[in-house]
């Protein structure tokens, strides 16, 4: 019986290297020099997300006395984290190990060289895999760096950074393992094959979810642990008296649109090829995010009776987030749809939701990262079905598309969400725990009035 597989979704690097195929007398594949610049292009869009599409989405956000500590929070986070993927992350998440884990065989980079390559979504078809570990170095950076936003303006940097270096070990890069970790479509000849092949994936990918760029991995991931974080560290003094409007909505503004922009790298990169899949993910990420921009603008507009610039970008990015994994199953109107439900439910979260558990998410990370990406993972099943305009489930087997069932397909989805949910909570709340007793996760009463750049960076933003 031939095991259905998803077409796109980032891959696990094939044991090729130069020593490897001499002694095995076989021809060292020769990537695809369009691929591999696209990737490239991909990589630095990735990166711009980020530094500064993210630091600058968030910073006007808070208050002008907290401005630098999260520009230093963001930024430094992507550094460690960058070190610590060449390290050791980049074997965890994409070699062979068990359901949850991947193994040792590449830290430091071990193996790495300039003519190793890795697969792609066609059989016999690979890109460089120096390209491919920088390409997943920077999703493994972003992630990690979203959380912040949840309890932004209260907590000590050293806590970040101790936190962040537990998260990304035990949490990052295990789910990453268990959605994205798999033997590449060669391995999938015959039913035999396939099924020997799909014993050595990740947990998450063996049963079947479907995450094209990240739904799981990145934002439900993000999101959870935002959620449990602002809870043990607590609200912000004086909030829910207080004035806490952001203090730069245009620079805010400007990290939106730079997320937008880097989004394609992000979702466009997660193909790895430059085909004509690539450009339907560009078509889905374009229209999700502009159709849920103007959801949430009108839902503002009607609940609240103005539209305004924060909700607008806000709902871009609630868009963003909701079509990243269903983008490469998904049909242009099947985007639009997911991209109208997200900017509604994200509004409602992130007001309605907020409000009446009363907790302090700074700049909803749960409600704009969490909840969509919950929204998109569950909505893929829906959107990917061709009944509904998507594309479907590639069987490597079969070289064809296979039969789909959006019940079954339902059922893998939400198993992904369940174990992501429960494992980075879980995870979120020893890190959490065990920073606290360590160093202390929040600054003291006197620093949070006086604000964090002064009193933890001894900076500040502006002068008079």
């Amino acid at each position: 019986m031939a095991i259905p597989l998803k077409p796109f979704a980032l891959l696990a690097p094939l044991l090729y290297s130069g020593t490897l195929l001499a002694q095995e007398a076989v021809a060292l594949p020769i990537p695809n020099k369009g691929d591999t610049s696209w990737m490239i292009v991909a990589t630095v869009l990735v990166i711009l997300m980020t530094i500064p599409g993210l630091a600058l989405f968030y910073a006007g956000m808070v208050r002008a006395k907290n401005m630098l500590s999260i520009l230093m929070q963001v930024f430094m986070i992507f550094c460690m984290v960058a070190v610590l993927w060449a390290l050791y992350g980049y074997s965890i998440a994409f070699t062979e190990g068990n359901l949850f884990f991947g193994g040792f065989d590449k830290v430091f980079l071990r193996g790495v060289n300039p003519d190793s390559v890795v697969a792609t979504f066609s059989k016999g078809v690979y890109i460089p895999e120096y390209i491919y570990a920088m390409f997943q170095l920077t999703f493994a950076a972003i992630t990690p760096a979203l959380i912040v936003g949840a309890f932004a303006e209260r907590i000590k940097f050293s806590a970040v950074l101790m936190f962040m270096f537990l998260w990304f070990t035990f949490s990052y890069l295990p789910i990453a393992h268990m959605v994205w970790y798999w033997a590449g479509p060669d391995a999938y000849t015959d039913a035999a094959a396939a099924a020997a092949a799909t014993d050595t994936a990740g947990l998450i990918f063996q049963k079947g979810a479907l995450d094209f760029a990240g739904g799981t991995v990145v934002h439900i991931n993000a999101g959870i642990s935002g959620l449990v974080g602002c809870l043990l560290v607590g609200k912000r003094l004086g909030f829910g008296r207080d004035s806490m409007a952001p203090h730069n909505v245009p620079m805010t503004m400007i990290g939106s649109a730079l997320l937008w922009v880097g989004w394609f790298g992000f979702n466009v990169g997660s193909n790895l090829e430059a085909n004509g899949a690539a450009g339907l993910v560009f078509a889905n990420t374009l229209l999700a995010t502009a159709s849920a921009a103007l959801a949430w603008m009108f839902a503002e507009w009607y609940m609240r009776g103005t539209p305004s610039m924060l909700g607008a970008a806000s709902g871009a990015v609630a868009g963003l987030v909701a079509i990243t994994p269903a983008c490469g199953w998904s049909g242009p109107m099947g985007a639009i749809v997911l991209g109208l439900l997200a900017g509604a439910v994200c509004f409602w979260a992130v007001t309605m939701l907020k409000n009446a558990m009363g907790y302090d998410d700074s700049l909803d990370v749960f409600g704009v990262h969490g909840i969509s990406g919950m929204l998109g993972s569950l909505g893929t099943a829906f959107v990917a079905s061709p009944a509904l305009g998507g594309t479907g489930v590639y069987d490597y087997v079969a070289n064809g598309f296979g039969e789909y069932s959006i019940f079954t397909q339902l059922q893998s989805q939400l198993w992904g969400v369940i174990v992501t949910l429960i494992w980075s909570g879980s995870v979120s709340y020893v890190a959490y725990k065990l920073v606290d007793k360590v160093v202390g996760l929040r600054v003291d009463e006197d620093a949070e009035r006086e604000g964090l750049d002064i009193c933890e960076h001894g900076e500040t933003a502006y002068h008079d």
